[in-house]
């Protein structure tokens, strides 16, 4: 599974959603809108319950644990994003209860109570268009951090799925999340412009100021996959006491798409030289395409598809989109690329941005990362930190995109199991004391030091 990927199309996905759109807001079973919600566990667990797939849910602890309930067998759990039993049942009170009872088959059972927290919902204005947004505070009067949530590239209503929303104020920690434009409740067209975005964020966190009042204490972003992109840029807009970033990438979405390929190709067993630099030149002629937006370099992929099309390696290319260039026809390209294009800038190169940041920033790597592979983001960083930047950077070993650890099958696919122990708690920390403290887990704290918890 792959998570938060710069998609650009898929030819007959485009087609559908041309035809008949795309739905904004998911329209949630009464159970679902029922139980959503986090929980604390008689053992002190924070377990977060939330919307999943069709009349599913998927519960989260603060540790990374991760399940998916399904309605059909009485809420029983499949490990992460397995279809593997986990031995995990959990059965609901009534609605107005606000109580579960969570058992694992090798221990007690354990009652759970919704924890209380403060909401407060609102619409704002940036660029021209309404966005929704919610804050989500814990209990109290006194001044908390808040995370200002933004997006990857994914098109779900973000005030729906993101769990960080209750997981996180329930350990101490407010959270601001609102709906992309042209998804949720926010109006406009969905895009991934970051310069957009970025204003959009940094409307968002002036929102998120003005609604806590005197209880905002420390107010950043976090920003995963996508995100690290947008969020940096959009504390250059705005007064933000910290940034978070999760699984991004300190590169171009070019190199995202080159990485991924080459990657793609090495794990398909080409690694050769020879093999690598003939894959780079096909790349390069789909890079034109995109940057074109369509428009042109056609006669690029003719000439590589005639020079290499044959080869043993040549359709092992993926990558974000060089695959898709050379599966279809230049013909259905062109009228379906101009329908799917979302404005990605393509050759935007962050540094540029982080070097002159002074906002204090956590990077956290996912080791393992299939969609945003590492190497380079890691060099770029360290080099960054070395040069005296706010620069702090956390690496969880064997994670995948989205700091999830994860089994890989016969066919080569890796099914993801459960977010690493340590990666939350990382986010709640930075958030609320502006450093790191103690040991999270396996992760390897690659700059500065963390003080002992």
């Amino acid at each position: 599974m792959k998570l938060g990927r710069i998609t650009v199309f898929s030819a007959l996905a485009a087609l559908a959603l041309a035809a008949c759109g795309e739905p904004r807001l998911p329209k949630l079973s009464v159970e679902q809108a029922c139980h959503t919600g986090v929980y604390r566990l008689a053992n002190g667990t924070i377990m977060d319950v939330a919307p999943a797939s069709g009349a599913d849910l998927r519960w989260r602890t603060q540790d990374g644990r991760v399940g998916k309930l399904s309605a059909e067998r009485e809420w029983a759990s499949t490990r992460g994003w397995t279809e593997e039993a986990d031995g995990v049942h959990i059965r609901f009170g009534g609605c107005d209860e606000g109580r579960l009872t969570y058992t694992t088959g090798d221990g007690e059972p354990l009652e759970g109570r919704k924890v209380r927290l403060v909401e407060r919902e609102t619409t704002f204005t940036s660029g021209g268009e309404q966005l929704f947004g919610r804050l989500v505070l814990p209990e109290g009067d006194g001044p908390v951090p808040i995370v200002v949530q933004v997006h990857g590239s994914e098109k779900d209503a973000a005030s729906v799925f993101n769990f960080r929303q209750r997981l996180f104020p329930a350990q101490g920690v407010g959270v601001f999340v609102y709906d992309k434009r042209g998804t949720g409740r926010s109006t406009g067209k969905y895009t991934q412009d970051f310069q957009v975005l970025a204003r959009d964020a940094a409307a968002a966190m002036a929102e998120a100021r003005r609604l806590a009042g005197p209880r905002a204490g420390r107010v950043g972003f976090e920003g995963g996959s996508q995100g690290g992109w947008v969020a940096p840029l959009a504390a250059t807009m705005t007064r933000a006491d910290f940034v978070i970033v999760g699984y991004g990438m300190a590169d171009t979405p070019f190199a995202e798409n080159r990485d991924e390929a080459l990657q793609d190709l090495a794990e398909a067993g080409f690694k050769d030289a020879a093999t690598r630099a003939k894959a780079l030149e096909v790349i390069a002629a789909t890079e034109a395409v995109m940057q074109s937006r369509f428009k042109s370099g056609y006669d690029k992929i003719d000439a590589v598809k005639a020079k290499y099309g044959k080869e043993p390696w040549f359709s092992a290319l993926k990558g974000e989109f060089t695959g898709e260039l050379l599966k279809y026809p230049n013909f259905a390209i062109r009228v379906i690329g101009p329908l799917r294009d979302v404005g990605t800038p393509w050759t935007y190169d962050p540094i540029p941005v982080l070097r002159n940041l002074n906002t204090p920033l956590l990077w956290v790597l996912a080791a393992k990362d299939s969609s945003a592979p590492v190497e380079v983001t890691r060099e770029r960083l360290l080099k960054l930190a070395a040069e005296g930047r706010p620069i702090t950077v956390l690496e969880f070993p064997d994670t995948e995109h989205g700091v999830l650890e994860f089994i890989t099958g016969e066919d080569g696919v890796r099914v993801e199991t459960r977010y690493a122990d340590g990666y939350f708690r990382s986010t709640v920390d930075f958030a609320g004391k502006g450093k790191l403290e103690g040991a999270y887990g396996r992760a390897r704290l690659l700059t500065g030091e963390a003080a002992p918890r």
